[in-house]
């Protein structure tokens, strides 16, 4: 029986998805890559921040280990991760007063 979920050495399965998916996983990481590497109008520091906060709400350990060491190396502040991380947390609050309004919607549609 499994004792944890997810563990640092879990990342020893990448080589087993990406020789099943070959294609798909060089696509992916090219993507990736693009997107998150390439010199854009936003700064390198920011998209890092970006990634934290997205990685923070789908709950990735590895995305939050990965970005969080390189968005400090691109200059990120501990108050800046502070505040990011409170983002985060009122945008993943704020989703679920969202899905509030779908629940009181489906309650009143049936008529309870």
């Amino acid at each position: 029986m499994m004792t944890h979920f997810s563990d640092p050495s879990d990342k020893q399965f990448a080589k087993d998805i990406i020789q099943g998916a070959p294609q798909q996983s060089k696509s992916w990481l090219a993507f990736d890559h693009a997107v998150m590497e390439t010199p854009s109008a936003i700064p390198q520091k920011y998209k890092e921040l970006i990634a934290i906060g997205i990685a923070l709400t789908t709950q990735c350990p590895y995305c939050i280990d990965k970005h969080v060491q390189q968005a400090r190396q691109q200059g990120m502040t501990e108050a800046e991760l502070s505040e990011t991380i409170m983002i985060a947390a009122a945008l993943r609050s704020g989703a679920a007063i969202g899905y509030g309004l779908l629940a009181t919607k489906i309650y009143r549609k049936e008529g309870l």
